[in-house]
Formats: structure tokens, sequence, C-alpha cells
């Protein structure tokens, strides 16, 4: 963790449109002046995260030191009420957040997830809309995968009681019971190809144990193809393979900064996005 908080700290407490109470942090960088940003992210952390955990906190620490980061504890997480639905409602924990940064006067605001916060903020920039950037960070692109060995122990861990008392008290993440919906939530891989014309980066280790390179590639496919589709000229989404493992816990600064400059980028606005 950092030997100290940003300067500028703001703590909140939001309601979701379905009730739930969201724990979030504004971090602004310490020469930030007193107008609202001209862009600012919006980080989500993966399963079993929250903000304060070390290795969540020195990610947003890091992006925030030259953007204005906002982040918070999805449901189920943390200081938040509610369950973990593994990707589903946790698209409106990110509404509370978009709401937040724009009651403050952020013009332009730009989604960065990780590993299941990844999944989250492709579904909510492909189904919600209205953001300036998306970043997806060791994300997966499909439901239900159980390609590896880490993510079948996980389906083992949240789908059944012990497994889930597991997740609950060791994990300290509240998870909701199966089964899930029936028809299943748009998954990352449908989700991507609404995002165009919104800019849209994809980050992945190939070192990842948990999503092996067909997800980040599916995920830039997609985009790509939903951008034909709708007759988006010049659509090119960014697949980022860089040397590390899964999400915050491997993440380099260096490419922390990379991404907190990609994110800047996004102060220049997006064509209108086509209407189907």
């Amino acid at each position: 963790m950092s030997t100290g908080e940003p300067k500028r700290t703001v703590r909140r407490s939001l309601l979701t449109d379905d009730g739930e109470r969201i724990a979030a942090q504004l971090l602004q960088p310490t020469a930030a002046g007193t107008q609202p940003p001209e862009v600012g992210a919006i980080v989500v952390h993966g399963f079993s995260g929250s903000v304060d955990k070390p290795i969540n906190y020195r990610v947003i620490e890091r992006l925030s030191r030259s953007i204005p980061v906002i982040a918070f504890d999805m449901r189920g997480h943390g200081a938040s009420s509610g369950e973990c639905t593994l990707g589903d409602r946790e698209v409106n924990d990110v509404a509370a957040a978009v709401s937040w940064a724009r009651s403050r006067g952020w013009s332009r605001i730009v989604v960065v997830g990780f590993s299941m916060g990844a999944a989250v903020v492709v579904r909510y920039a492909g189904t919600v809309g209205g953001v300036a950037g998306v970043v997806s960070v060791s994300g997966p692109a499909f439901w239900n995968y159980r390609g590896t060995r880490v993510m079948r122990r996980l389906h083992f861990g949240v789908e059944n009681p012990m497994g889930r008392q597991f997740v609950r008290r060791v994990m300290k993440t509240r998870v909701i019971e199966p089964p899930w919906p029936k028809p299943w939530p748009v998954s990352p891989f449908q989700a991507a190809a609404e995002i165009a014309p919104t800019p849209f980066l994809v980050v992945h280790g190939t070192e990842d144990q948990y999503f092996p390179l067909e997800h980040p590639r599916g995920l830039i496919h997609s985009a790509e193809r939903g951008a034909v589709a709708r007759q988006v000229p010049n659509y090119e989404p960014q697949l980022w393979l860089r040397d590390f493992g899964h999400a915050e816990a491997t993440i380099s600064d260096g490419l922390l900064d990379a991404i907190s400059g990609w994110c800047l980028s996004c102060a220049v606005p997006a064509p209108v996005r086509p209407s189907h």
C-alpha cells in the first residue's frame, strides 16, 4: 500500500437503483485544481477485492497520481451491502458511481475494470453506454468459463454451501446462491459488440492463470464485428498483451501509468454511436 493516501480523498455511500449501499471513494491528484476534471476514471475491482485491500488500493492510488479516480466496493464486498452476483447486477453499482461523477461535474468518464470488474465495465459500456472510454484488464469474455484449474476452484467455491461459507469467511465476499437467472445476463462478449464508437482498450497478461488469450481476443473480435455490423467506420479497439499474470495482483506500476495515459487520451470525444 502507498505510505499515505492522496491529499484529496472523499468517501461517500452511494445508493443503487436496486437499493444497495455502495461504499465509494474519490481520489484526486494532489495537484488537481478546483475545477471539475476534463476526464476521470471509475475503477472496479475483481472478485473478493475491496478499495481498502492493499492489492486494490495500490492500483487506484497509482492511477490517481495523474487522473481523478472514483473506486468502490462492489455489492457483497468490503463495506458495501448486498451479495455479489458475479458480474450481473454489479452494473448498477457502476451506474451509481457514474451518477456521482456526473454530479461532481465530470465531463468525460472512463470505466476501468479488473477481472470480474472488467466484465462489469464492458457490460456497462455495451448495455448502458454514455462513457468516454472502456478498459478491460484481465477480464473474461464468456460466462461460466471453467477451462483453467483456478476457475474450476472458483466455481466450486460459489456453487455449493460449504464453498460459499469459505468465500464469506476467508475471502470476505458474500455471494448469491445459484442458480443464475435464465436466460443468462448479457455476457461481456455480447456487450463488447455494442461498444463502438467508444474507445475500447483490452489489457491482458500473457501469464494469466484465470483466463487464456481466447478471452481478450474474443472481446476485441466482438467489438470489431459489432462496429462493422453497425457501420461505425475506422473503429480500432486496442489489445495490449503484456508480460504479467492476473489483474491487480501482478500488474506493474509502469503498465498502470500507461493505462492512465490512455484514459487521459479519451478527453477527445468519440463519434456519436449510431442508432439501431
